[in-house]
């Protein structure tokens, strides 16, 4: 699989990585919102939102919008796709392996309960 934008996708995981990135972007998944909004839950400081923001922002998931004093941010979704594209691989990797792992099983049940019916 060739990755086209390995560096974003790279940015896109580092910012998944951090459970208050992770909430920033259910936040935003529902409603824009300003950095004060998406600092509130999580008892930061507006700097240390606009950090998170920040990474959000290198990884293209989000896009910062400035009206008056107030920093507007949205989600922006296409960098998830890349992102669950590239996870596709590996969820048809392991539902092929449990499919196989599951036809086992099934054979070995047909197999003991063929014994016992012979007993």
């Amino acid at each position: 699989m060739v990755e086209q934008e390995p560096a974003r996708l790279d940015a896109v995981f580092h910012a998944l990585g951090d459970a208050t990135r992770r909430q920033m972007l259910r936040s935003l998944a529902e409603r824009e919102l300003s950095v004060g909004e998406l600092a509130a839950p999580h008892r930061m400081s507006l700097a240390a939102a606009s950090k998170h923001i920040k990474a959000l922002e290198r990884a293209g998931l989000v896009r910062r919008e400035v009206r008056g004093r107030t920093h507007l941010c949205r989600l922006e979704p296409r960098s998830l796709a890349g992102a669950h594209g590239w996870l596709s691989a590996y969820e048809r990797f392991w539902s092929s392996r449990l499919d196989t792992l599951e036809a086992l099983l099934r054979a070995e049940d047909q197999t003991q309960n063929g014994r016992a019916d012979d007993e």
